[in-house]
């Protein structure tokens, strides 16, 4: 989308009046210059946590984004819709970050020691209302991994590669309360650190195997370029 310039130019560096931890912390030029990503969060209610997923959200423009933010006077629409329009817009538009690597690392605690034998809050007052059985991700092959399809599926789109064996769940604090559920606990959970242990390898070795991609600098010119002229 024409509108939408790589990278985001819908706030600026350095702003007093809108700070932005995207820029401040020189995300896209980070993102830019790493052939691979390895990204490691919690499932919160079926989901990523609400940082991770908006981080993908501003990400948008990775697919497709005006890298040509003069050419529509940085955000003006009708501009912006008159150059989609414009065979230019083909030689433009195209995947800025595409043929890096992305790998997803997710864990949960499987409702803790919240839920009966039939996987339904011990809680509740009207347990007719749903089948606790037709939770999501459960009794399937793939698992709570699932809760990140939506973040792999926005890599595939932006040709982001995401092997599926860099793509992995695990389970810590299930049946616990959560007073023995903290993160001191976790190095307790053997099973599930030897599942991270082994998407580490398979990460290290999948990246080592793949080398550098050739786009990195170009990629990471085009990443910092509007940092001073999109200033806010």
């Amino acid at each position: 989308m024409a509108l939408c310039v790589w990278p985001c130019n819908c706030y600026g560096p350095k702003s007093e009046t809108q700070p932005d931890l995207m820029w401040d912390l020189d995300l896209y030029g980070r993102l830019a210059r790493t052939a691979a990503w390895a990204i490691i969060g919690p499932i919160n209610w079926y989901a990523p946590s609400t940082n991770l997923k908006t981080m993908f959200d501003r990400l948008v423009c990775v697919n497709g984004g005006n890298p040509r933010p003069d050419l529509i006077d940085k955000k003006n629409t009708l501009k912006a819709q008159a150059l989609e329009r414009f065979p230019l817009w083909q030689d433009l538009s195209k995947n800025h970050l595409a043929g890096r690597t992305a790998a997803f690392f997710c864990y949960g605690d499987d409702g803790a020691n919240e839920e009966d034998k039939n996987g339904a809050p011990k809680k509740l007052e009207h347990p007719e209302w749903f089948d606790a059985r037709a939770q999501p991700y459960r009794d399937t092959k793939d698992g709570d991994r699932l809760a990140y399809q939506g973040l792999v599926w926005q890599c595939y789109y932006s040709d982001v590669e995401v092997p599926d064996r860099l793509w992995r769940a695990a389970t810590f604090g299930a049946g616990k309360p959560y007073a023995d559920d903290q993160a001191d606990d976790m190095m307790k959970e053997t099973r599930s650190l030897k599942l991270f242990d082994t998407w580490v390898s398979d990460f290290v070795e999948h990246v080592q195997m793949k080398g550098i991609i050739p786009n990195i600098e170009e990629a990471e010119r085009s990443a910092r370029s509007t940092t001073n002229q999109d200033k806010i």
